[in-house]
């Protein structure tokens, strides 16, 4: 199913590019390093069963990330991407109380482990209305395919919880380019409904190593989540981030 998404999110990203590539430019981003949980609360069903912390009642270990987004830009203020952003979290531990996940109920003391899965797959249009001397400001609208799982087992019992799911969000890009080869970039998207949030953003130095390549170097907060009768589930991620920016 993952394979599926991605191939028809390039295909429509295809398909919205203008005919004539001669008019904009293909770009390439690739982001990767360290990604470190703060709170991560969940209760499986968000009615009945038992809330705890997959990041302090169980411990979460800080693990390796990796982006890809490719895109298209045309007449300098128009641009459409897809980004494929897997993500997988795992923890250990114990809770001093008995735990229903899932209608399944683990009991107190045993040793758990947890595995929290949360990959996304996003298509992304967005209007550059600001292109003036050293500032970029655009807006637009992201398209996303959430496909997320959390995974408990011990003490010989387990049980996952899936979830796919469509999320609009707005895109927002602001860049601040204060020397030459020097910019400030602040770049993501956010969105807030009344059965939850989404925020995920990067503020990241720029260098530009040259006319068609930048090293990004910076800091990405993914926070939000969905309080609905199915899931509880508000998690905050710490990203430690380092990618690049190739034209062609």
């Amino acid at each position: 199913m993952r394979k599926s998404l991605i191939f028809i999110m390039l295909a429509v990203a295809w398909l919205l590019v203008p005919a004539r590539p001669s008019f904009g430019q293909w770009f390439l981003e690739a982001e990767n390093g360290a990604v470190v949980s703060g709170y991560n609360d969940i209760q499986i069903p968000g009615d009945t069963g038992t809330r705890f912390s997959l990041s302090e009642e169980l411990k979460t270990d800080p693990a390796y990330f990796f982006r890809l987004r490719l895109g298209y830009q045309w007449k300098s203020r128009h641009t459409v991407s897809v980004l494929v952003a897997p993500l997988k979290l795992k923890a250990a531990g114990s809770l001093d109380r008995p735990l229903t996940f899932n209608e399944e109920i683990f009991p107190a003391g045993i040793q758990l482990r947890g595995s929290y899965k949360f990959n996304s797959y996003r298509l992304t249009y967005r209007y550059d209305f600001i292109r003036k001397g050293r500032w970029q400001v655009g807006v637009g609208l992201t398209a996303k395919i959430r496909d997320a799982a959390v995974r408990i087992e011990g003490g010989g019992l387990s049980s996952t919880k899936t979830n796919v799911g469509f999320v609009p969000l707005i895109n927002l890009r602001l860049f601040w380019q204060f020397h030459d080869r020097w910019g400030l970039l602040l770049e993501g998207d956010g969105a807030v409904a009344k059965q939850g949030r989404a925020e995920d953003f990067l503020l990241a130095l720029q260098w530009k190593v040259r006319d068609n390549l930048s090293l990004r170097f910076g800091y990405r907060i993914l926070e939000g989540g969905a309080n609905v009768p199915e899931v509880y589930n508000f998690s905050l991620l710490h990203y430690l981030s380092a990618g690049l920016h190739f034209t062609f």
